[in-house]
């Protein structure tokens, strides 16, 4: 009791509660600030700008909001650009980077979530050199194999289609992404595929009803870093599509980049808002499963 007593007189025992505005708490917040606004002011200055008349940014305020709100650069941008030859804005390079862009996710996630669960649970005689030649692909750089595709693709009669970019897009995508599933699957208990086994499942029940109910988040990580690098990709676009087919990122350079007339840059800002809404927007929708994906394992070795 005396012990108690001592204590209790004595006042609070333990370590000092930290204050909330301690110096390294400002210094951290204030640098994350500081690092936020310099990321941000260029999206201002092409929101703001990309909401004014010409008359407005010829004045040459480029932080001032616009006095008077226009969506017709939007308009413009979307249906009447010209980006060569055609006038009808992004609109038809949107529905080509659609069209590109979806099978070629579809393609190269479903190939390497089932390369990377046969390399993590399937031990199949040669699967380390495999996986090795695997990787090592995924370092060579793209513009080694440029002439090579093009050759390949006029061989089979798809060098300027939407189908041969979608197979050029799909076939670069694999390395990283197999590693990526490999080593997710690698860190999922290894006992329920030993039990799996066991029940007399097979290759294909075992992927379809355990390995990808279990993997949604790295099934965001990788349509995230497809979607992103497909979606913004401009060399092969360029090199393996016709000016008819060619996807949103090549016209935005032709709108950005033309000689012809006034240089509208509430334009310019609006088409380069426009590329850049679809990556964007996955982005906020599915960034907390990015996050749990890259935490569960994604990028382990």
């Amino acid at each position: 009791m005396a012990d108690t007593a001592q204590n209790a007189l004595s006042g609070p025992q333990g370590p000092k509660p930290r204050k909330r505005l301690s110096r390294n708490n400002i210094l951290i917040y204030g640098t994350l600030i500081v690092v936020a606004l310099y990321y941000l002011l260029p999206l201002y200055v092409m929101v703001v700008t990309s909401l004014k008349g010409m008359p407005e940014i010829r004045l040459g305020n480029i932080f001032a909001p616009p006095v008077e709100i226009t969506f017709e650069p939007w308009v413009k941008a979307w249906s009447q650009a010209c980006t060569g030859l055609n006038c009808d804005g992004l609109s038809r390079g949107f529905w080509n980077s659609v069209q590109i862009t979806v099978p070629s996710v579809l393609v190269s996630i479903l190939i390497a979530s089932v390369n990377g669960y046969a390399l993590a649970n399937w031990r199949f005689k040669g699967a380390d050199m495999f996986f090795t030649i695997l990787i090592f692909g995924a370092f060579i750089p793209y513009q080694v194999m440029l002439y090579p595709l093009v050759i390949i693709l006029r061989e089979i009669g798809l060098y300027g289609s939407l189908w041969g970019l979608v197979i050029v897009h799909s076939i670069f995508g694999m390395p990283i992404l197999t590693l990526l599933f490999r080593n997710y699957f690698t860190a999922l208990p290894e006992e329920l595929f030993k039990a799996a086994r066991v029940d007399g499942a097979g290759f294909w029940q075992i992927y379809w009803q355990i390995m990808v109910p279990m993997s949604l988040p790295i099934f965001v990580v990788a349509m995230i870093l497809q979607v992103t690098g497909i979606w913004n990709d401009f060399l092969f676009g360029v090199i393996y599509t016709k000016p008819d087919l060619y996807p949103m990122t090549v016209q935005l350079n032709n709108i950005v980049n033309s000689v012809q007339g006034v240089k509208e840059y509430n334009v310019n800002m609006a088409a380069t808002l426009l590329t850049g809404l679809v990556p964007l927007v996955i982005y906020f929708v599915s960034g907390k499963l990015f996050v749990r994906g890259i935490a569960a394992g994604a990028v382990k070795g």
